[in-house]
């Protein structure tokens, strides 16, 4: 089984911030965790660990697309 890259390697350079928002922010945590468990989820989808319809997967697959963006604002905005 191969490793999904964490939100870290994702945006690289913004570690730090990463972690700062996550012990500052409640919503980010909030955000980063569910990013996380998706990511964890579509991981073990995708290698037929836990199986389920193609309908299922490409709505956990746009619903970690929609973390990532308001991850990404958050982070902009907290450099800015």
């Amino acid at each position: 089984m191969t490793m999904t890259p964490n939100l870290a390697d994702d945006f690289p350079g913004k570690a730090d911030r990463i972690q700062r928002l996550k012990t500052s922010n409640n919503h980010f945590a909030r955000l980063y965790d569910e990013y996380d468990e998706l990511n964890r989820t579509i991981q073990r989808v995708e290698s037929r660990v836990e199986p389920t319809t193609e309908d299922v997967e490409e709505e956990m697959k746009r619903r970690r697309v929609q973390l990532k963006d308001e991850i990404a604002a958050m982070l902009d905005a907290d450099g800015a």
